[in-house]
């Protein structure tokens, strides 16, 4: 099909989906970043949030908890730490973890910087997980 973004999402341990789109929205490192076909090459991480495209008129989305993007000549692909569409996530699993986070970052000495760049992730991770699927 003309003018459409091959896009392929993987993670460790799967591969997440291979979709042919018309456009696609990720969570780049200064904000959204939005892929149109034709778009120039490119290479980026990706940050956690939400990831979605078009297909026609309808829109999906996916969680991200970070990882690479590549863009070159209309393929796109996302190599993420994990991922996963709306449906596929455990709210009672993404709360713990929110509550996990929280404590983390409560109990983590303010000079430990690499303990609370890491309470900060999880905690983030927590709430675009319990965010997308209240939306679903």
């Amino acid at each position: 099909m003309a003018g459409d973004i091959s896009l392929r999402v993987v993670t460790p341990v799967r591969l997440v989906l291979e979709e042919r789109v018309d456009e696609l929205t990720a969570p780049g490192p200064l904000g959204q970043l939005g892929i149109l076909p034709d778009h120039a090459a490119l290479m980026t991480t990706l940050d956690i949030g939400r990831l979605s495209y078009k297909q026609g008129g309808s829109t999906t989305v996916v969680t991200l908890a970070g990882g690479y993007a590549e863009v070159l000549e209309n393929v796109v692909t996302v190599l993420a730490d994990a991922a996963e569409f709306p449906d596929e996530i455990d709210t009672a699993r993404a709360e713990t973890a929110r509550a996990r986070a929280e404590t983390a970052l409560e109990e983590t000495d303010a000079t430990d910087e690499e303990a609370l760049s890491a309470a900060r992730a999880a905690l983030q991770r927590a709430l675009v997980r319990l965010e997308t699927a209240a939306r679903r």
